[in-house]
């Protein structure tokens, strides 16, 4: 995606404030035209506050927010061109699922028959064309978030607005609505702004991801770039599984970092900007860029004793203790594909570490 596309979104040095209490600190983002983007956080983190301020719903305390180009702050939600999806689908129980659909386009003036006809080319969209006359609870949760979904688009807004529309979902219908949600935003081209705090739903689903804590950003990135190089502990430790180590940086030649962990183990990794020599900082290394041998395969293979191994399905999960350092934890993939071993508790192994596995961090 260029860096020259239109600007969907844009959030200008936003705070929202509740008395004493800051729920955002100064957040700048511009948001692509037809991009999957995700505010991801834990709860609190104010991703849900952003998102109701672009909606209309909470006032901006300083700063601003533009809808390509055009100041919106001034407008009541039901004047911005854009629509919210919420947690819990807020259908109306009475009315049919063609009703609900069409609902909001007849409260905006549209004639009843082209509402029905906009309302019944959204159900086709979401596949649900053959529970037009059915009431929302004679469907499933997934069924019921299409619907919530098909009104929210019937409009066409610019920008549609997605808060956790998932979170109520078991596991494996949420997997399956992941994959259609992203479906439907290319064939629509709307620019969708999805809350979540699931990793996994934002690594798969978004163009770029923003990581919330606090109230501040913390990183922003496509999937990629967030979890191979995360940028502060936060982001390393929230987004998946990491080793995470206390280093000593000894030295920084060019684009490369030595340092040491507690046993005297030496380290190399890429050197990272505003991390120098006689830094005291952590280093996030994923567990699935390790592996083990019996044997050291390079200078830096650090020496441990395997104390557990834990299947997980579809890895191996092997913690380690190094010799006068930390613990470490090894994954390896259940296949047998490649070349691997597993190891015993109680045995001695090396960890080696895959090129550009380890990641200096800015504490």
């Amino acid at each position: 995606m260029s860096d020259d596309q239109t600007i969907a979104v844009d959030v200008r040095n936003a705070v929202k404030r509740y008395g004493d209490f800051t729920a955002l600190k100064e957040i700048s983002l511009a948001i692509r035209d037809n991009e999957f983007f995700t505010l991801l956080g834990p709860s609190g983190c104010g991703k849900t506050t952003l998102l109701r301020m672009i909606a209309g719903f909470e006032d901006v305390t300083e700063g601003g927010i533009f809808l390509f180009g055009d100041e919106i702050e001034s407008l009541p939600p039901n004047k911005r061109p854009v629509n919210t999806v919420f947690q819990n689908y807020a259908l109306f129980p009475l009315m049919t699922v063609l009703e609900n659909v069409s609902f909001g386009l007849e409260m905006l003036g549209t004639a009843k028959t082209e509402a029905r006809k906009r309302a019944g080319e959204m159900l086709e969209l979401v596949q649900l064309t053959q529970f037009a006359n059915r009431k929302p609870s004679q469907l499933s949760g997934g069924q019921q978030q299409r619907v919530a979904l098909a009104r929210a688009l019937a409009p066409n807004p610019k920008v549609l607005l997605l808060d956790e529309p998932l979170s109520a979902l078991d596991l494996k219908l949420r997997q399956t609505m992941r994959f259609e949600l992203k479906e439907i935003q290319r064939e629509t081209g709307i620019t969708f702004i999805f809350v979540t705090h699931d990793q996994e739903e934002a690594l798969t689903m978004s163009d770029r991801v923003a990581v919330m804590s606090a109230g501040a950003l913390q990183q922003l990135g496509d999937a990629r770039d967030i979890y191979e190089r995360p940028h502060n502990m936060f982001v390393a430790d929230f987004i998946g599984e990491t080793n995470l180590l206390e280093v000593t940086v000894d030295k920084v030649e060019g684009a490369r970092a030595l340092c040491h962990l507690g046993g005297g183990h030496a380290l190399g990794c890429e050197a990272t900007e505003g991390v120098g020599a006689g830094a005291h900082v952590h280093l996030s290394v994923r567990p699935e860029r390790l592996y083990l041998s019996d044997a050291p395969v390079a200078d830096e293979s650090l020496k441990g004793t395997v104390r557990h191994n834990i299947f997980v399905g579809t890895d191996i999960q092997s913690i380690v203790d190094l010799e006068d350092g930390p613990r470490m934890t090894v994954r390896t993939s259940n296949s047998d594909r490649g070349n691997k071993r597993i190891f015993e508790p109680g045995t001695t192994a090396f960890i080696n570490m895959e090129r550009g596995a380890a990641r200096l961090l800015v504490d």
